[in-house]
């Protein structure tokens, strides 16, 4: 059974998209989600490539603010929660989803997700999801030392269609949306409840600097809190690695 769509948000489902983020900035009418079969040209965090096989799920939520840059950036926490809410509504399995720093989200350890922001002059930002509901890249592709990255049907035996999983997403982005609206502080709160590897050593690399440390927390920017050998460091931007795998 599918929760209820958002009152007042478009939908566009297309076949085949260069980018469902700039599809989506092209748009009049926000908010609006934008979601296709295929995309010729994705993109990942830092302008890296994104494989678009069909079959997995490429979307992007366009909304139209009026707030300051960094209280917009806070949305990245916002989606990653949405997306975990849909994993579990989906399969059922709480424990099996764990949420990255900043909003990766994991199922069984292996990277499911990506979200990329983009916000663009006149308030306008495209919150974009990429979801491996059916495959997952091959390893080859992936960073070295990076979380490896699997699939929903493969980890849960779930064959699930991405229009079906964006009438969970969507209802679920709603939701934490209000919850925001009313303040970070329980965002935060969430995040950190299933948070992976809290507590635990992790790498946080930022260009060539890289620091490692306890992950004790996020605050309430939203940046990372390492204790580091020279003590605590706030990283508010930074590819993490686990260490030791």
């Amino acid at each position: 059974m599918f929760a209820e769509w958002p009152e007042g948000v478009a939908r566009h489902l297309l076949e085949t998209v260069d980018s469902t983020n700039a599809y989506g900035l092209r748009l009049d009418a926000l908010p609006a989600w934008v979601v296709a079969g295929e995309q010729t040209a994705g993109r990942g965090r830092r302008g890296r490539a994104w494989a678009s096989p069909r079959g997995n799920f490429y979307g992007s939520l366009i909304l139209a603010l009026d707030e300051a840059p960094e209280q917009v950036a806070l949305r990245s926490f916002v989606a990653a929660l949405a997306l975990r809410d849909a994993c579990v509504a989906l399969t059922g399995l709480p424990e099996a989803f764990r949420l990255k720093w900043p909003n990766d989200v994991l199922l069984n350890g292996g990277k499911l997700s990506g979200i990329l922001l983009e916000a663009q002059p006149g308030g306008r930002l495209a919150i974009g999801m990429g979801i491996n509901l059916i495959s997952a890249p091959p390893p080859a592709l992936v960073e070295p030392a990076a979380v490896p990255p699997v699939s929903l049907l493969r980890e849960t035996g779930l064959r699930v269609t991405p229009e079906a999983f964006l009438s969970h997403l969507a209802p679920a982005y709603a939701r934490r949306e209000a919850q925001f609206r009313a303040g970070f502080a329980s965002i935060r709160h969430d995040f950190l409840a299933v948070a992976a590897r809290l507590g635990e050593t992790i790498i946080a690399r930022t260009g060539t600097v890289e620091r490692m440390g306890v992950y004790r927390t996020i605050d309430e920017t939203g940046a990372l809190i390492l204790d580091c050998a020279e003590g605590r460091v706030a990283i508010p931007a930074a590819d993490v690695f686990f260490h030791g795998g």
